[in-house]
């Protein structure tokens, strides 16, 4: 007879998935069915998982044993998760293994020698994560507008970005001032490329620039947290977003009026752009490729999963300009469809590449973030033109609004509608 697992070996395995989880980017429902999900396949009912936006709480207590003179063994675990770069195969590892201990093709031994093997799985290569930021710039600069100049000066921007945030803001400076002045560098770049004659539109080139660093785990994360019931984690994730907005847009403003005291004022610009270079559906189908195989890439989404989340991207783009342009519909119900779509089209992927829909969506979600909102609400706060910013950061604001709507209406729909058996979700 096969000998029933020590239930703290259990609850400590449990534990290290959930830890790997949270780690690298996971919502918080996942994090606590994959733990309950091992935990009860080994045996152990008694196990409590609360789950924090950067902690893991593991508790239990076995059931009364002969070794220990009649008393009941405990288990307790507390794990804090500090805030790291997100990694979206771990995540997908976790989930198929989770997997397969519940088809009983993994024993308890080997679910903690694979945790530790995902634990070291390695990073994107350098060269992949500088390649990716740079051309997601440029491609965003074209998705918002830019012409084919505009994205050559946003790729530069990226790629100085992308240095400057390796080598100093992530090594020496706390998270706001790091993303105020990472913001702040690449607007600058953007200024200096732009008055050095290298592209049209300033604003398609600050709005391509800064796009990498828009927070889109925390804010989709936060979305999905909220919509489960998570409200705790959930507003912590969207307070965590809602910061990483604030930091680009102050990091927009300061190199405007870095740019004004040397030049004498702040930067005219007249508004919203389209360069007729890009307008075309052909050139935004493939500007929205690229750059959500960007998010991909500085995710740590699996190579097979690229072709994926960058059609996914694509037609949640589609979508939006479709409905703006031949329906005449404003930008945040355009938003909201191209959201739904996004993320059914995520729950339908999932299935079959054994992968959480969250890894598709948080990849292409990123072509509907209000980015242009938050460059012209900084912009003409700076310049003060203040009846404008209120305009441009109302709508900002009622766009991700869309975007929530969305993501919550289409993830309640029933996993039954997108699978005939209980798979990744």
């Amino acid at each position: 007879m096969e000998q029933k697992p020590d239930f703290a070996e259990v609850l400590d395995v449990a534990s290290e998935a959930g830890h790997i989880l949270l780690e690298n980017g996971a919502e918080i429902s996942r994090v606590e069915d994959i733990m309950n999900r091992i935990s009860t396949h080994f045996g152990v009912n008694s196990g409590n998982f609360f789950v924090l936006s950067n902690g893991v709480f593991t508790s239990g207590k076995a059931e009364k044993v002969h070794k220990s003179g009649g008393q009941a063994s405990t288990y307790a675990n507390v794990a804090f998760i500090p805030i790291r770069a997100t990694q979206l195969s771990r995540v997908t590892a976790v989930n198929r293994l989770s997997y397969d201990i519940s088809a009983g093709r993994c024993s308890l031994e080997q679910a903690r020698e694979r945790l530790e093997q995902i634990k070291t799985m390695p990073l994107k290569p350098f060269w992949e994560q500088l390649v990716a930021t740079t051309f997601s710039a440029g491609a965003f600069s074209a998705v918002f507008g830019g012409s084919f100049t505009d994205c050559a000066a946003a790729c530069i921007a990226g790629f100085v970005l992308f240095f400057y945030m390796q080598f100093v803001s992530s090594r020496y400076l706390s998270r706001i001032v790091g993303g105020i002045s990472s913001a702040m560098v690449a607007s600058l770049v953007s200024i200096s490329c732009w008055r050095l004659g290298l592209g049209d539109s300033l604003s398609d080139i600050i709005i391509g620039a800064i796009m990498p660093l828009i927070p889109g785990v925390p804010f989709t994360n936060g979305v999905r947290d909220l919509a489960n019931s998570d409200y705790l984690a959930g507003l912590t994730r969207l307070t965590d977003a809602m910061l990483g907005f604030f930091c680009i847009a102050m990091g927009v403003s300061v190199a405007f009026m870095l740019d004004g005291a040397v030049f004498g004022g702040v930067i005219h610009l007249t508004g919203v752009t389209a360069s007729p270079q890009t307008a075309g559906y052909f050139w935004q189908a493939v500007a929205a490729f690229i750059g959500t195989l960007g998010f991909a890439i500085l995710y740590g989404v699996d190579r097979e999963q690229y072709w994926v989340s960058g059609l996914v991207g694509v037609a949640g783009w589609m979508v939006y300009l479709l409905v703006v342009r031949l329906g005449g519909l404003t930008a945040p119900i355009a938003s909201l469809a191209a959201a739904l779509v996004v993320c059914l089209l995520s729950r339908f992927s999932a299935v079959p590449t054994r992968c959480p829909a969250q890894v598709f969506i948080i990849c292409g979600i990123f072509t509907l973030v209000p980015g242009a909102g938050i460059f012209w609400f900084s912009y003409y706060l700076t310049s003060g033109q203040y009846a404008m910013s209120m305009t441009s950061g109302f709508m900002a604001v009622k766009v991700a609004i869309a975007i929530v709507l969305g993501i919550v209406l289409a993830m309640e729909l029933p996993q039954r509608l997108f699978s005939r058996r209980k798979g990744a979700h």
